[in-house]
């Protein structure tokens, strides 16, 4: 499963930010409305396009510890 970005709709520094989320999550959530849970912790319901904002840097921190291998590797980005 690959983390992607998503755009969260909330208050705080999140908001700042695209997040990394798994990408079979994020399917979901557009099909059935379903909130996801980004790599930081962050929880939200995505809506807006993450090309729009940088990523968010614990996100990313995390993402780059998982390493580029196997189903721990690459994902797709989403902002907010």
């Amino acid at each position: 499963m690959e983390p992607t970005p998503q755009v969260s709709n909330g208050d705080g520094d999140h908001e700042r930010y695209a997040h990394y989320v798994q990408k079979d999550k994020i399917m979901a959530s557009a099909l059935e409305g379903t909130p996801v849970v980004a790599l930081c912790g962050k929880v939200w319901v995505p809506g807006r396009d993450p090309k729009k904002y940088p990523v968010c840097p614990m996100c990313k921190e995390i993402y780059e510890s998982m390493g580029a291998g196997g189903d721990k590797g690459k994902g797709g980005k989403d902002k907010k």
